[in-house]
């Protein structure tokens, strides 16, 4: 443990999982639950809930699970250290000092060293876009009407076409080759051993919103591909929870975000003094990014490439802004492509005046999707108001929708009770909304004997953790020794104890394990899925079996072992008188 455990309990009692989380994702009520789309993988339908009686998260589509602590530490790519101190300041709880253990030290002074490596690069590609090797990297950039102040504040470098000079540069300052690698700075094969992952391309350091470089992007000098080349996942660099630019823009204070598609866009528009821009990073807009931009602005402004694919990444976009609760709208970048011919070519005055005109999201879908029927054909525009009354039914707040519907109307021409008896069909047929479609699991489930002991074993923990008070009722029948899978009679040592002393607290059941792999496989044993039952007699029944079978689990277990254990004839002996009195006993859980 890093912090007393005194101190760490103090803190999560103050910082409550629901109000944290709530601040990064946007979360439902669902009965004792709050639920919503995961933050840490791309989901259409919410498989992500926070328990605030159990102070945990858990997803059930991914398996990322916790407390409030290992959330932030994942959300926030975070070491546990910095984790508390983020919950610390928000608390106004004084920061003691850490007493770290060995496996803490290992994990925090790696992700450190990683960090170091990354900035150690920066400078190196920094100093090489001013060396005579780096001449054609500084055209370029120059040649893209940046300014030398521009290039200094993006910290931008170039890496030359030797393909070892930043692994010699790297060992010269003491690094390991191990965690040369592991940055993602550098490849290896038998024929070349370490060597240089980025060679011949003008780079772009990525910095978390602490200023701190994670990663790099490289775009290539001449026609060789991929023309951008990004850094690898590493335990400091998750592109799907990092934005470029959001380091900057992050203090903007503008009232809204602008979400570019590439490096030079965001670096471009920053220039011309619009330094709430940002992009993702060579990969598609996710539900995690768009929690980022949450924290900062309660809108969203996409200047996506006005293309084909353009216009495909902004309407996914905005599905995503809408999840998230965020306002979307979409600027208007025609005659050019990108923010930065639009700027070269009509300046600042014109581009603002873009923004000020930006286009409501929903208006751009039906823009978008207007397109695709021949307004001329009444089958045609017909079928096209039908498309528009579906979307409409999309909006669940009786309000909001028929606000849209008005605007709707006046907009097409479309006669607004006309609309809205459209829309009211149609929700009368399918609903205003739409059936959940719950993820596939990503584990296919096994019906082997030794999955559905290790169920039952779940189901048991998680049904005490969410009704601690049966505990008491259950103990002459059940014990921590009764849970013969290893992980699961530790979780259940520690929660029974603390249950003895009158204590509940699952969560810090969690901080007791280190590994990032335990501590997720702990908060699927608190949150494993209970049947939907109905009655109260059908709810004792199948808590009945689920005990029954544990125990009986536990008395085969130890049947087993006892040749070779001398406390097993003991275990089987009340095993089997427990199993006999469980047969014959009702428990209550009223």
């Amino acid at each position: 443990m890093a912090f007393d455990d005194v101190f760490l309990s103090e803190l999560r009692q103050r910082c409550d999982i629901e109000s944290i989380v709530s601040s990064y994702v946007t979360l439902k009520r669902k009965g004792r639950l709050l639920g919503g789309l995961c933050p840490f993988h791309n989901e259409k339908s919410p498989s992500f809930s926070v328990s605030g009686a159990k102070q945990m998260f858990y997803c059930f589509g991914c398996g990322a699970g916790g407390n409030v602590i290992t959330f932030l530490m994942k959300y926030e790519n975070a070491t546990f250290q910095e984790a508390v101190k983020m919950l610390a300041d928000r608390a106004g709880v004084a920061l003691p000092e850490a007493e770290q253990s060995e496996e803490s030290r290992r994990r925090d002074s790696k992700r450190s060293i990683l960090l170091e490596i990354n900035k150690e690069a920066a400078r190196y590609f920094y100093y090489m876009l001013r060396a005579p090797k780096g001449k054609r990297g500084y055209q370029y950039l120059t040649g893209r009407k940046l300014s030398d102040e521009t290039i200094k504040k993006f910290g931008l470098g170039y890496a030359d076409g030797s393909g070892s000079d930043l692994t010699a540069y790297l060992r010269s300052k003491g690094y390991q080759d191990a965690l040369i690698k592991e940055s993602g700075l550098t490849g290896f094969d038998e024929r070349r051993g370490l060597h240089d992952s980025f060679f011949n391309r003008v780079m772009y350091p990525i910095q978390d919103s602490n200023h701190r470089v994670i990663g790099f992007g490289g775009r290539v000098m001449g026609d060789a591909k991929p023309k951008y080349l990004n850094s690898p996942e590493t335990l400091i660099f998750d592109k799907s929870r990092n934005l470029y630019g959001l380091n900057f823009a992050r203090t903007s204070r503008k009232g809204n975000m602008i979400l570019c598609e590439g490096y030079m866009d965001v670096i471009a528009m920053h220039q011309a003094g619009f330094n709430q821009a940002v992009a993702s990073l060579g990969t598609a807009f996710t539900v995690g990014q768009a929690g980022l931009l949450k924290r900062y602005a309660p809108e969203v402004l996409l200047a996506y490439d006005s293309d084909g694919a353009g216009v495909r990444a902004a309407l996914r976009a905005i599905g995503i802004l809408k999840e998230a609760g965020l306002r979307g709208k979409v600027i208007n970048m025609r005659p050019y492509k990108d923010p930065d011919e639009f700027i070269k070519n009509l300046g600042t005055e014109a581009f603002q005046e873009r923004i000020d005109q930006a286009e409501n999201s929903f208006f751009f879908e039906l823009r978008i999707l207007k397109e695709n029927y021949n307004m001329d054909d009444p089958e045609s525009k017909t079928e096209f108001h039908r498309e528009i009354a579906k979307k409409l039914c999309t909006f669940e707040e009786e309000v909001e929708r028929e606000n849209y519907i008005q605007a709707v109307a006046e907009k097409y021409h479309l006669g607004c009770d006309n609309l809205r008896k459209l829309v009211s069909s149609y929700a009368a047929r399918t609903g205003l909304v739409q059936p959940v479609t719950r993820p596939k699991p990503t584990v296919t489930r096994k019906d082997k004997p030794e999955e559905n002991q290790k169920r039952s074993q779940r189901l048991l923990l998680t049904w005490i953790a969410e009704e601690p008070g049966i505990y008491q009722k259950i103990k002459p029948y059940i014990g921590a020794e009764d849970f013969t899978e290893e992980l699961y009679r530790q979780v259940a040592e520690k929660l029974f104890t603390d249950l003895e002393a009158g204590q509940y607290h699952p969560a810090a059941i969690i901080s007791a394990f280190e590994e990032e792999q335990e501590q997720q496989a702990v908060a699927e044993i608190f949150n494993t899925k209970l049947e939907e039952i109905t009655t109260q007699q059908e709810k004792e029944k199948a808590f009945h079996d689920i005990l029954y079978a544990v125990k009986n689990n536990s008395f085969e277990y130890y049947s087993g072992k006892m040749g070779a254990d001398m406390n097993a004839l003991q275990k089987v002996i009340s095993g089997k008188k427990a199993l006999e009195e469980l047969g014959k006993t009702h428990i209550s859980l009223a």
